[in-house]
């Protein structure tokens, strides 16, 4: 089931293009990073779907309904890039106060304040609060509900590590429920596990929108492969692999997807000569290069 449609959707101000001819969907469950520059037009593709910022050319929908619509407030989660709080009250105090908005019992509330780390400071004035946990108390109002559609505009901005990984873990639990996920992020290496899709955008352009596996496909960037040997047999297998010796102990090679699964056969056959392998495919922070880089390069 489709939860966000974006067809050929357009946002000017002025003489100024922000998005321009934007096709997106989501499916229920689906999980999708949107990737691009500050000023790529991310944050105002979704302030278009929440109703927010009007269309000035194509189409949105939201379970079919347009932005801004009750049936579509009803089902969209938001989490703002800058979250901004009342300092005066504590996080239960704020959690319970949208929860009362949205005529959702207050119990759920307080389960949210739990599943993001915030029990043992929910009786605590939101303005002694740091940033990572106000993101957090954000991240529990964009939960209520539950959503049919979460959309987070850099929801692990001043989040540490440990609560990063929470985060993602929520995000699964909430695809698994069925809602689609659109979520913002300059933070590439954590994306490449945890998302099913990357849209890439830049100025106001989506140039990129698939799996990443098929990006990789598309954009033909070679895989890393590391061959690990001794001291004294390094040279034997540089001579029968070619590539680049690194360290005295490790033959560097690159390969195309194709040409991968022959090398590692013939890596295979060298028997005692390998200790160990490493295949490094290319990284998400390398394709989203390669696909936003020659788009700036033209202007």
């Amino acid at each position: 089931m489709t939860i966000l449609d974006i067809k050929n959707a357009s946002k000017s101000f002025g003489d100024l293009q922000t998005v321009c001819d934007v096709s997106l969907d989501l499916a229920e469950g689906e999980r999708v990073a949107l990737l691009g520059h500050n000023g790529a037009g991310k944050t105002t593709l979704m302030r278009m779907a929440l109703g927010l910022t009007p269309v000035t050319s194509g189409r949105i929908r939201v379970l079919g309904a347009p932005p801004g619509s009750r049936k579509a407030r009803a089902a969209i989660g938001f989490l703002p890039e800058s979250v901004a709080f009342h300092g005066a009250l504590t996080g239960r105090e704020q959690l319970h106060h949208f929860a009362r908005l949205k005529s959702i019992k207050t119990g759920v509330a307080d389960d949210l304040l739990e599943r993001v780390g915030l029990t043992a400071a929910m009786h605590r004035k939101i303005r002694t609060y740091s940033k990572g946990m106000r993101q957090r108390i954000g991240l529990a109002q964009a939960l209520l509900g539950p959503p049919r559609l979460a959309l987070l505009d850099e929801p692990t901005s001043g989040l540490d590590p440990i609560s990063r990984h929470e985060f993602y873990d929520i995000v699964d639990d909430l695809a698994k429920n069925g809602t689609a996920v659109l979520l913002s992020s300059h933070a590439l290496t954590e994306l490449e596990t945890r998302t099913d899709r990357i849209a890439i955008m830049s100025k106001g352009r989506l140039l990129a929108n698939d799996s990443l596996s098929a990006l990789r496909t598309t954009a033909r960037l070679p895989i890393k492969i590391d061959v690990r040997a001794t001291a004294d047999t390094a040279a034997r297998l540089a001579k029968n692999l070619g590539g680049q010796r690194i360290n005295g102990c490790t033959v560097s090679l690159e390969v195309q997807q194709e040409e991968k699964v022959s090398l590692l056969g013939r890596i295979t056959g060298l028997g005692e000569l390998v200790k160990d392998i490493d295949v490094t495919p290319a990284s998400l922070e390398a394709l989203y290069r390669h696909y936003s880089v020659p788009d700036q390069e033209e202007k």
